[in-house]
Formats: C-alpha cells, structure tokens, sequence
C-alpha cells in the first residue's frame, strides 16, 4: 500500500467510495452525493491536503485536510475528513492516512487537526482516539438525516 497525494484520475474511484458512505450511513450528515467533476474541483483546491491510499490500483481510503473555520485567525487550525472503503478498514489504513496528513500538516505550519465525528459512529471516535485524538466537546442534535436528529462529537490532536 503508499500513500500518495490524489490526482484528478483519482476522482471517479473517490466518488465511488465516497458515495455509499454518504447515501447509506450517518458517518456524515450529508445527504448530498459528490460528482466526479466536484472531486476534481477539491483535489485541485486541496492540493497535496488531499491523500489516497492505494493498493494494486485499488484506493483503499482518503484523507484530506482544510481550514476549519474562515478567517485568518482560525489559518492554523485544520479539519479533516478520513473516509475508508470496507476493504481498508482494520488494516492500518487509517492509521497511514492520518500520520500522512498529519505530516503534511505539520511541513505547512498547522498547529491543530480537528476531527467533527458522528455521535452514531463509535468505530470513528475509537480511531481518533487511538491515534492521540481527544474529544473536546459534543453538541448535541445538530445535524439531521434519515428524519432523526443527530450528535457531532468534536475531536482534536494538537500537531
């Protein structure tokens, strides 16, 4: 497996895994599915902050990091997305998708990563925590999917 930044030739194996994710589960609470041509926009966007993990052609996961909130104040503090396919998981993929990030992060002067998880995914917030991550605040209801309110556990490491 390597870990390599994402090319636009990435972005239909992305969507592919990315979508079921968005349409079946409350990982996230979007219910918005993602185009290729919107992964190609983010990939160029988020440049090297944007990391796949690859085995024998097949992507295993991604990774990608961006600014949490606007403003020049928050510029050090960075929120990230780890999505893995069913086949990744429990294989160490998680684990070399954040260490990469979190590299990248740290050769571009980010101080905080902050991860916002589903109060319904507990694999997520175990793996967080696994790796150094600590639970900084829960808000409860603030998301909405499937006609049921839903948690946001917030999640942070300082790099």
């Amino acid at each position: 497996m390597i870990i390599r930044p994402a090319t636009a030739a990435d972005a239909a194996r992305i969507v592919a895994l990315w979508n079921p994710v968005i349409r079946d589960t409350t990982i996230t609470f979007s219910s918005e599915e993602k185009t290729v041509d919107g992964i190609k926009a983010d990939i160029a966007a988020y440049g090297g902050a944007f990391m796949v993990a690859e085995d024998a052609g097949t992507i295993l996961g991604f990774a990608r990091y961006g600014q949490f909130r606007g403003g020049p104040g928050y510029r050090y503090s960075q929120e990230h997305t780890i999505i893995l396919a069913p086949e990744g998981r429990g294989q160490g993929v998680g684990r070399a998708l954040m260490s990469a990030i979190e590299d990248h992060g740290r050769q571009n002067g980010v101080h905080v990563m902050v991860a916002g998880v589903s109060g319904e995914n507990a694999a997520g917030i175990a793996f967080h925590k696994a790796v150094g991550y600590v639970v900084t605040g829960e808000m409860p209801e603030v998301g909405y999917k499937f006609g049921r309110w839903l948690d946001l556990v917030l999640l942070q490491k300082i790099l």
